[in-house]
């Protein structure tokens, strides 16, 4: 921006917008700038159109009533972000779709290994319904064995995982634990077997 600037490419009237989710406005240095982060998904296809009208943006500037209007023709909803909190903002955009694709084709690949032919055919109702009721219950959306405490049907799962899919299990395993607790779904004196079995499957010898 420094290089623009004492080019005079860049008047003070110009605006520079950039759409990074991560940073905010350091980047664009002493210019008049706006950091627009769409809130969505792009994958390079003739769908990333159709899914941008309501969606948030993630926006960082000193001009709030000028990005207000803008993000709102581009048929956006503005979500004001600290400069410091772009970070943070960022990893969960991340850690929700970016992760949520790898969790999906992880899940997909089981079943293919338990003979599903069409596993979408089988995880498209249920990880709608999940995604669903996450977003409108939280934590008590949660089921399953973890939040039932049950330890021997996780144990048997992580038996028969796959080398590649049993970290990731076992992570998820455990923080979901945690939230279950945490939330009052697991009593703690029913989530101490469990417990056990997460904190000593995968621990170094």
């Amino acid at each position: 921006m420094a290089g623009l600037s004492a080019t005079g490419a860049l008047s003070p009237r110009t605006v520079v917008a950039h759409t990074s989710g991560a940073h905010g406005l350091v980047v664009l240095g002493e210019v008049n700038g706006l950091a627009l982060h769409p809130a969505m998904t792009f994958t390079g296809t003739d769908a990333d159109l159709a899914r941008l009208p309501g969606i948030a943006w993630g926006v960082t500037a000193r001009d709030r009533v000028f990005a207000a209007r803008l993000v709102t023709e581009l048929g956006g909803i503005p979500e004001w972000i600290a400069e410091q909190a772009r970070p943070t903002y960022h990893a969960a955009l991340a850690h929700g779709a970016n992760h949520l694709v790898t969790l999906v084709n992880e899940a997909a690949d089981l079943l293919r290994a338990a003979g599903v032919q069409r596993p979408e055919v089988v995880l498209s109702p249920l990880l709608h319904a999940a995604l669903d009721n996450a977003l409108a219950m939280g934590d008590a959306a949660l089921t399953g064995p973890v939040s039932r405490g049950d330890a021997g049907t996780v144990r048997k799962h992580l038996d028969h995982l796959t080398p590649e899919s049993a970290p990731a299990y076992l992570a998820l395993a455990r923080r979901t634990a945690e939230r279950a607790v945490a939330a009052g779904r697991l009593r703690p004196q029913d989530a101490i077997l469990l417990l056990d079995v997460l904190s000593t499957v995968g621990s170094p010898a």
